[in-house]
Parts: C-alpha cells; structure tokens; sequence
C-alpha cells in the first residue's frame, strides 16, 4: 500500500524519471544505426564500437561530476542540463556529415546520460518515504527499459516506413535518411523533460544540506504528512550533525574509501560491474546485429529487437511489483542465476552452428555480390562464424563482405534460431527483474547522507566505465572470438558475480536511509 501523499511523490518521480527514459532512448536507439553507418563511413569494427561506445565514455565523465555538481547547485538545476544535452546531441547526430561528428554529438548526449542516471535515482529517492523507495525509484529503471522499447520501435517502424511507397515518407526521405530519423525522434521528449522539471521542487535533503530547513519541511509534509514531516527532518537533521562530525576528520572523497565505508563500497562495486559485465548493452545496443548473426536478415533482426525491449518492460514491471515485497536480494540471486543459464545457452548454441553455401544458397544472394568469388567458399562446410568471415572477406574483401554480411550469413548458417531468441528473451527477461532495477534502488539506499552523491558518482563511474568497454569491444570480440566465445565469457562473469552476492550483499528493503548507515556503515 502506497503512503499517505503519494500522488505528490508519484507525480514527482514520473516527472524527473523521465531523464530515464531519455537515457534508454539515446543508449539503445544506436542498435538501428550500427548497419547504415559502416557501410555509410566504412568503419572499421573498433570504430563502430567507438560510434556506440563514445556515449558511455561521455557519461563517465559526467558521472565523474554531477554528484559533486548536484550537492553543489542542486539535484533540479544539473537534470535541466541534461535534458538540454539530450536535445542538441539528437539533432546534431541527425545531421552528421562526418564520423568525427556523429561521435561528437554521441559524446554530447553521453554527458546527459551521465548526469540523469546519477541525479534522478537519487533525487527519487531522497524525496521518497521509506516504504515506497524502491518503488518509486524503480520508475526510473521503467522509464529506462521505455525508452529502450520506443527506441527498438520506432527504428523498425522508421526502416518499414523506408522501404514503403507512401508519398509522405518519399517526401521525409525515410528511406535515405533512415538512421537519421532514429537519431534525431529524441529532440520532442528532451524539450518536455526540460519544461517538465519546473514543475517538481528541489530535493529536501538538498534543502537541509544548505541550512533551509522551511522549505525542505513543506516539501516533506506533501510527501507523507506534517507530524512525519517533523519525524524526517529531526532524522535528516541527526545525521548532518553526525557528518559534520566527521568532516573534520576526513574528505568527503577519503571517507569513502576508508575502514568504515568498506562493506558498502564492497557492495556498490560489486553490483556495478556485475550489471555490465554480463553483457545486457551488448544486447540493447547491437541487438539487431546479434540477430542477424543467427541468420535471420535484417528486418526480422529488428523485428525480434522489438521483443526485446518489450520483453524488458513487462519483467521490469515485474520487478517494480516484487522489489518492496520480496526484497532486494532474492530478485538479484534469481535473476543472475538466470543470466549464467541464458548465457552458457547462447554460447551452446552458437557454438552447434555450422556455416556451408551451396549453389542454390548462392542463387539467393544479391545480384551485386560477384559469384565468381563465392566458388572457394561453397561446399565448405565451416564450424565457427569467426572461419566462415575470415574464408569470405579473404573471397570478396572487406568492404563487399561488411556491406552484405546479413545476406551471406542467412545463405551459410545453419543453426536453431529459436534458439537464440530465448536465450536472448530469457537474459533480458532475468536482468530486467533483478539486476537492472535492483542496483539504482541500491545505490539510492547503501551510501551515508553525507558522500551519497560523491559515493553513487564514483560507483555509477566504475558502471558507465565497464559498459563503455563492452560496447566498444563487442563488434571486435564477434569478429574475433565469435559469437560462442563471448557469450561464454558473460556467462562465466554472472557466476563470479553471484557468488560476491551470496556472500557480501544484505537485505535493504523498508529501512529508512538512516537506518541502513547506522547498518552498513562500520564505525
């Protein structure tokens, strides 16, 4: 049951989760993009992994300064620049000429990824009654996997709309200009989340952190109630004096890393390289190129990167259901015993896959491919995609095999597709009803009033730091290790990570954030 004054709470989170779902479709919308501009700008495959992973790179940096910017300026004014990084970032990628500037503009939205995936958690839940946290800072994680739903949606409606014959979408250049309407859709949402923010107030504790204690009092009463108002304010109160305490002993930055704070930074690194590490941006961000892989072409490949995000949205509802009433720890021991499982699955199955062309396989092929080429690669029946690209790119070469590696990889392989999409399915499914949701709620609630926003900086910069790699390094891990090989790795990670999770991780459900520091943190 919802506290009394959440409608006031509910409203406020909707509103500053909507960095979340900016943060989702500038992430995820990129998955359209990959194809068009390889060929467009003839990448190499590290270069497309920069092209994905320039905007993580971004984010770290912001991570980096945001926290320490929002217990500065305040939590309001640092998620208002955000959501006007989002919008030049969108247009400018829209209009990119160049490699150099479509990484810019990424660059640019990257920064606004940054600061709203740090701020908007934590305004959330500084600003949320205990009972109804992790609920409400779940919405963030919902808006999240929204805007990675709406992103894989409009880039298959956007390349269906290309290939018709309507007049309006001639006359927009659907087809032409294709991945760049991708880019560009998110200029709308990013002007309303910039309107939007006047209508919330500032964080209370922000308020208290700066001695004004009046207001940050109103906002509590609509919150829960005047009597609980008081209640929270002496709590808030009680523990700033405590951290003035210690700020003459120590930096805000040197507490964090010191005896007392061990098990919580244990914790916070644990969780933030487990979510990435598993592989989930591997699957948001060139989840049509994975599909493609399987041998299904493109447009079923962006077909089924539509059943990923839904598949995302309805189990992270799930967990927005679950995550006060089962707790944090059980959905996390659930579902990254799923991962392990999902992974290993995918590994098996691209490992039975076999690649041979034969002469009707051929037939079907594009005109443009000269099949004259093709006669020392058909019959040979290969064992691995990694020896099946290196026969056909040493056969036509490297730019006639990256333009048309969808269509040869259809002809050759012979593999379980269905295979694929439940592994695929079920990984989604498992993160987004543990791990993807559960670690926000955790940052929100581990660190102490006094470095919580320095503390979920730096753990949120370790996070935005491994997703960077893993981006940047998918397209080179597929090209070199296959497809077996790196799924293999993210499955051997979920292992790691749930053993550091039976052993290290509490249960934080329905204690206030008080009460988890006097828990958490040693003294």
């Amino acid at each position: 049951m919802l506290s009394q004054g959440a409608g006031f709470t509910t409203r406020t989170a909707l509103i500053v989760a909507l960095g979340g779902f900016l943060m989702g479709f500038d992430a995820s919308v990129i998955s359209g993009v990959v194809g068009f501009i390889e060929v467009e700008f003839s990448l190499s495959k590290l270069e497309l992994g920069w092209s994905v992973a320039s905007l993580a790179l971004a984010a770290t940096f912001a991570m980096m300064v945001s926290g320490p910017l929002s217990d500065r300026f305040g939590r309001r004014p640092v998620l208002k620049v955000a959501a006007a990084l989002f919008a030049v970032s969108a247009l400018a990628s829209a209009m990119a000429t160049s490699f150099p500037m479509l990484v810019t503009a990424r660059i640019v939205g990257g920064l606004g990824v940054g600061m709203a995936l740090i701020i908007a958690p934590m305004y959330i839940a500084e600003i949320s009654p205990a009972a109804d946290r992790g609920r409400m800072v779940s919405l963030n994680q919902l808006n999240i996997v929204v805007g990675i739903s709406i992103a894989f949606f409009s880039n298959y409606l956007i390349l269906r709309l290309g290939q018709s014959e309507a007049e309006w979408a001639a006359a927009l250049r659907l087809g032409e200009w294709n991945w760049r309407w991708m880019l560009g859709l998110e200029i709308a949402p990013a002007i309303l989340y910039f309107f939007c923010l006047y209508l919330v107030p500032e964080s209370p504790r922000w308020l208290m952190m700066q001695g004004r204690q009046a207001e940050a009092t109103r906002i509590l009463a609509q919150v829960s109630n005047p009597d609980q108002a008081r209640i929270e304010i002496d709590s808030i109160m009680e523990s700033l004096e405590s951290d003035r305490v210690h700020a003459s002993e120590q930096l805000r930055l040197a507490a964090l890393f010191g005896k007392p704070m061990r098990l919580v930074l244990a914790i916070g690194l644990t969780v933030a390289v487990l979510q990435q590490i598993t592989g989930i941006n591997s699957v948001f961000f060139y989840a049509p190129m994975i599909f493609e892989q399987s041998g299904i072409g493109t447009d079923a490949a962006f077909m089924q990167a539509v059943l990923v995000g839904l598949t995302n949205l309805v189990f992270t509802l799930f967990a927005l259901a679950l995550i006060d009433r089962v707790g944090r720890k059980p959905l996390l021991l659930f579902g990254v015993t799923g991962i392990a499982v999902c992974m290993m699955l995918l590994a098996w199955g691209f490992n039975a896959a076999t690649y041979t062309l034969s002469p009707d396989a051929v037939a079907t092929l594009p005109t443009a491919i000269d099949r004259m080429q093709l006669e020392s690669l058909q019959g040979t029946v290969y064992t691995s995609d990694v020896s099946f690209r290196s026969a056909a790119i040493e056969s036509l070469g490297a730019s006639t095999f990256q333009e048309f590696e969808s269509q040869l990889t259809s002809a050759a392989i012979n593999i379980n597709p269905s295979l694929i999409l439940v592994g695929i399915l079920g990984f989604v499914a498992c993160f987004a009803i543990s791990i993807g949701p559960v670690m926000w709620v955790l940052f929100s609630e581990l660190f102490p009033n006094r470095i919580r926003g320095i503390a979920i900086s730096f753990v949120g910069l370790v996070n935005s730091a491994v997703s960077f790699l893993v981006q940047l390094l998918f397209p080179w891990q597929l090209a070199n290790l296959g497809n077996a090989g790196t799924f293999f790795i993210y499955g051997v990670f979920a292992v790691l990570g749930l053993l550091m999770i039976v052993r290290l991780l509490p249960e934080t459900r329905g204690k206030s954030l008080e009460e988890l520091e006097a828990i958490l943190v040693v003294s």
